[in-house]
């Protein structure tokens, strides 16, 4: 089944392996397993907080999709994220980060590992000299998005490879908003790919997981350590409902891109709108990677207004067709303020270092039909200025 296309392999990963035929793997609702005697299992499985099958089948058509031999399940995005930094960091430790990261993972990094004694570098991840001039020799891994949340940086994940390699420390990427049927960080180099299932690949708002992937034997141990120990699991329903989501992964992917591209003119267009953010464009600072690196260039987009926080919350609320709420990557598009809704808990000043204006706005583009996506937000935003 390696062989075959990313389109392929999703629709048939797992296909035919339950013993009853069962297309989809079956949600096993087991929190214990019998033993066919004290030192041996009767199918591999003892403890469903070691392994069920249901986190089996996640973990391998995650691994799959991402090009890597081993791959981690978690509760959520973040669990995924906080069992990358447990694997790979120790007291006394350096992390070379991007300056606009995750707010969770900001203050994961900065209220919480920063007590292990932990320190923290962040720069600019659009230059790799950037990344270079931060190393130290105690730097063990360097870790960002890319794209960003919510800026759109784009990061050339090989050369920050070959910059961490010298060092000897780690890269890890955050690939929630490009998903593996747009960007595969592993094959550019990365050691660690990790994401938040709960967006793209689960598709439809309705679960909550992460996972990482590696080529690393020795990560994949030390990963698979963390979350039997620590215990931050996906229920066996979440799992289900993202491997279902994963089998329509490249179809919704196709769909989202081509509305964003859509959005994205009608935005440029707009004589309101004074910025896009979207790797997409040309004028993008990192155009060139994102097209070298990404199959497409995602459905995410950001953008300012020429107005003020008032005319920002005034669009958001005018909206009728894309909802107001935070999270992404569903068929249904969203919108939100970073400022005042993803990012509320970053101050004044760490919203400014990481370049996050809060004016800015950021669109999910969901999968329906364009037209009635540019129709919506061009009424809004008519709407925002008094012109409707």
């Amino acid at each position: 089944m390696d062989d075959h296309r990313f389109e392929t392999r999703e629709v048939h990963s797992h296909e035919r392996r339950d013993p009853y035929g069962a297309l989809m793997p079956p949600i096993y609702a087991n929190s214990t397993y019998e033993y066919a005697s004290p030192t041996e299992t009767k199918a591999g499985f003892r403890y469903s907080r070691d392994a069920m099958p249901t986190r089996t089948a996640l973990e391998e058509s995650f691994a799959n999709f991402e090009g890597g031999e081993h791959a981690s399940a978690f509760a959520s995005g973040m669990g995924a994220i906080d069992a990358v930094f447990t694997a790979t960091l120790s007291a006394g430790d350096h992390v070379v980060a991007a300056n606009n990261l995750y707010a969770e993972t900001h203050d994961l990094l900065t209220d919480v590992y920063s007590e292990y004694g932990v320190e923290l570098t962040q720069v600019p991840i659009t230059d790799v000299d950037a990344i270079a001039d931060a190393m130290r020799e105690e730097t063990a891994l360097v870790h960002f998005e890319s794209p960003t949340n919510p800026m759109l940086n784009v990061g050339d994940v090989a050369g920050a490879a070959e910059v961490a390699h010298e060092y000897d420390a780690k890269l890890s990427i955050d690939n929630t908003f490009a998903s593996p049927y747009l960007q595969r960080p592993l094959e550019l180099g990365a050691d660690l790919a990790v994401e938040s299932l709960t967006k793209y690949q689960c598709g439809h708002s309705d679960a909550i997981a992460g996972a990482v992937a590696t080529n690393d034997a020795d990560l994949a141990e030390e990963l698979e350590y963390v979350q039997y120990r620590r215990g931050a699991i996906p229920s066996p329903f979440d799992c289900f409902l993202v491997l279902r989501g994963m089998k329509t992964l490249s179809t919704r992917m196709e769909r989202h891109c081509a509305n964003a591209r859509a959005v994205v003119d009608a935005l440029v267009g707009n004589e309101h709108v004074t910025e896009v953010y979207y790797p997409g464009l040309e004028s993008h600072e990192n155009h060139d990677v994102a097209a070298e690196q990404m199959d497409d260039f995602g459905a995410m987009v950001a953008f300012e207004l020429d107005g003020d926080v008032d005319t920002v919350t005034e669009f958001a609320a005018g909206l009728e067709l894309i909802t107001l709420a935070e999270s992404l990557g569903g068929v249904e598009s969203l919108v939100e303020v970073p400022a005042t809704m993803t990012h509320q808990d970053l101050s004044s000043e760490a919203l400014a270092n990481a370049g996050i204006p809060e004016t800015l706005v950021r669109l999910s583009v969901g999968t329906e039909h364009p037209d009635d996506l540019v129709a919506d937000v061009e009424h809004a935003i008519a709407a925002a200025f008094d012109e409707r």
